[in-house]
């Protein structure tokens, strides 16, 4: 495979700001094309819960995970030297325990932890009022894990974009192809690969998330019943989200959202008289498998797709670009199996 020193990446959310990133950081000239906005897309969510799957059969998908989620660190870390504070912080993460089967699996996965996740972080049974913001809990013990980190979704893409910039990178709505080309599309670049290969290799799902106004300082975030309850640093608490498959309208909220949010404050009693100070809708992109596409474009010379981020769009971002970047500025191929275009096909 021929090498590559310029980048054109198709998409401004978080898949092709991140492999813009890691492309320039490691010299490569990069062109970002969006026709919208940084972030246009489900990249321009809320909710930023970077959370890892269970610690139980483990697989390539868990692996990659893990190795991006104790990236993030670092990653974000560089990307605000040279931009904006995108929202990063490892807090951790609470979840209820509703009965005794419940206690016993968690105690029985905090070994998979230890297998899988070493001393990078731990899952623990702890009791629930240990920590100040806490969700209702039947049996009064919650699971604790310090991998789980929070990031402000918007506040990302634009501290992404200032850095690409500050690399030497240039964001445009518009431009020809130019090096190598890599499409972070989104949804409709998944609908765009179906009508290409003549099958579905994925969809959209629309999400529909709230901000609500309290600020109850650097605590774990909350996941219970579905939900996630995520306290940014701004004063803010995402809740999110719905999936809805069939949907008329891709950015409006309704009352599935307002459920939602009657079901964050019954799971936070602190959440009870919190005002709501944004609601947000868009459509995340699922590739056919659940796992990210990534690698060359089968059948197209040059060209390379990164997309089906769908809910872990954000956790996976800094492990994505690193492979894309060694793929195309290195010919290292590290994509793992279940993650390669061919999967889905």
């Amino acid at each position: 495979m021929a090498r590559a020193d310029r980048i054109t990446v198709r998409g401004g959310g978080i898949f092709g700001l991140a492999c813009a990133y890691s492309g320039a950081i490691r010299g490569a000239r990069v062109t970002v094309v969006e026709p919208r906005r940084i972030g246009a897309g489900a990249s321009g969510g809320t909710v930023g819960a970077l959370a890892p799957h269970v610690p139980e059969q483990w697989n390539p998908k868990k692996q990659f995970q893990l190795e991006s989620l104790l990236m993030a660190a670092e990653f974000w870390a560089g990307v605000a030297r040279l931009g904006s504070d995108p929202g990063y912080g490892r807090l951790g993460r609470i979840q209820p325990l509703a009965d005794a089967d419940q206690v016993a699996r968690a105690h029985a996965r905090a070994a998979g932890a230890r297998d899988h996740w070493g001393e990078a972080a731990v899952w623990r049974v702890a009791e629930a009022a240990e920590f100040p913001f806490a969700p209702v809990s039947p049996t009064g013990l919650v699971v604790h894990d310090s991998l789980t980190a929070r990031i402000a979704p918007r506040a990302a893409c634009a501290a992404l974009a200032q850095a690409i910039i500050a690399l030497g990178g240039q964001i445009v709505p518009d431009a020809s192809d130019e090096g190598a080309v890599i499409h972070a599309t989104g949804h409709e670049g998944l609908a765009d690969l179906s009508r290409a290969f003549g099958r579905l290799v994925g969809n959209g799902v629309k999400g529909q998330s709230a901000l609500l106004r309290l600020d109850p300082g650097a605590v774990p975030q909350v996941y219970a019943d579905g939900v996630h309850i995520v306290p940014h640093a701004d004063g803010t608490v995402a809740i999110g989200s719905t999936s809805e498959r069939d949907f008329a309208t891709p950015d409006s909220t309704d009352a599935q959202l307002d459920a939602l949010i009657a079901r964050a404050r019954a799971i936070c009693p602190a959440l009870a008289e919190a005002p709501v100070t944004d609601r947000w809708a868009g459509v995340r992109p699922r590739a056919r498998t659940r796992a990210p596409m990534l690698g060359p474009w089968p059948g197209r010379s040059g060209h390379f797709i990164a997309n089906g981020g769908f809910k872990i769009g954000f956790g996976m971002a800094p492990k994505v670009g690193a492979v894309m970047a060694d793929l195309i500025l290195e010919g290292r191929d590290a994509i793992p199996a279940g993650f390669r275009v061919e999967d889905n096909l």
